[in-house]
């Protein structure tokens, strides 16, 4: 069966032991791995790998020994409790292993964990997984974390006091961040909180925040708040260069321009913005004002749906710096 993004997060939280397996695959291998780290540790709890009932291998692994899959499946453990057999990295060659191993699975057998990369929808592997009654498949795609995410990685970080105002920046760093990165400074924030019982407070969040994410994108948005639409084709070319992508680019555009629209909102005289580029930012919140911030914020959404649909053709780097430079136009008014 196919899992939504919503019911995958649900299950990954408390997944079935009765079920067969679950297939997890996407572009971003951080991505995926989190996903398939989190669902493991609630599937098998603690002492999994000590207690023998977890078992890795990888794609080519069993394409070499295909039966090593099903012998792993079927071998019977010394501990009790739930078994898994996780299979890292595999693909289209690994598919024949897999599906004999899901053919012979019984009721009792370990389940069978797999993790891949991008699965086309015509995949033999993602079809079976889709369409077997006791499997799953969920694609992980490259969007930022939700609410729900968020707030659940801070709950498992033992932070359940986070005010309104700290919610939004963390939002705001998790739009920013790698997901591997921003796990890393919630971790953080736990530890600079151990022992402080008081709500988590925006200045908190800006001691673990990283110091600087993503520079070269950075410089991109700098230019294109600043109203300098004359520099936004080099600026993009440079970053083009170094592996920018053009979601990527509108993620970043619209962590950056509602960060100055909550700025430019703000009424409590302690405006959340953080980075090395603070002081900037507030002056670009101050200059754009509420009004034509809003107008940007839905020239980006307008423009992240559009490289997001399916019938989507033109250049979509090209769609992000007509954006831009529509930005900027806007900024210069």
């Amino acid at each position: 069966m196919k899992l939504s993004t919503r019911d995958a997060n649900a299950y990954f939280a408390k997944p079935d032991r009765d079920r067969l397996g679950l297939l997890i695959y996407g572009s971003d291998a951080m991505r995926v791995a989190l996903k398939r780290q989190e669902v493991l540790a609630n599937l098998l709890g603690a002492g999994a790998e000590e207690e023998m009932r977890l078992a890795r291998m990888t794609g080519a692994d069993i394409r070499k020994d295909p039966a090593r899959l099903l012998d792993a499946v079927k071998a019977v453990g010394f501990f009790p409790g739930a078994r898994a057999v996780f299979v890292e990295d595999a693909n289209e060659l690994a598919a024949p292993a897999i599906l004999a191993a899901l053919e012979d699975w019984q009721p009792g057998d370990a389940q069978i964990i797999v993790s891949a990369g991008a699965l086309k929808p015509t995949s033999k592997l993602r079809k079976a997984f889709e369409a077997h009654r006791e499997t799953y498949a969920v694609g992980i795609y490259d969007n930022p974390p939700t609410r729900d995410e968020i707030e659940a990685q801070l709950r498992a970080a033992g932070l359940a006091s986070v005010p309104g105002d700290a919610m939004a920046a963390l939002t705001d760093l998790a739009q920013a961040l790698d997901p591997g990165d921003f796990r890393q400074m919630v971790e953080k924030l736990a530890l600079y909180k151990l022992g402080d019982e008081t709500a988590l407070d925006p200045a908190d969040i800006a001691a673990c925040a990283p110091t600087s994410t993503e520079a070269d994108v950075d410089d991109v948005l700098m230019v294109v708040a600043d109203a300098r639409a004359a520099e936004i084709g080099p600026v993009m070319q440079r970053v083009v260069a170094q592996g920018a992508t053009p979601v990527g680019l509108c993620i970043g555009a619209m962590r950056h321009f509602r960060a100055l629209h909550r700025a430019a909102s703000d009424t409590s005289g302690r405006p959340q913005i953080f980075g090395p580029n603070r002081e900037r930012m507030l002056a670009q919140s101050r200059r754009w004002g509420a009004a034509r911030l809003e107008t940007a914020i839905q020239l980006l959404t307008d423009t992240d749906l559009t490289l997001r649909s399916a019938g989507q053709n033109a250049p979509g780097m090209a769609l992000v710096e007509r954006t831009f430079i529509r930005l900027a136009m806007l900024g210069a008014r």
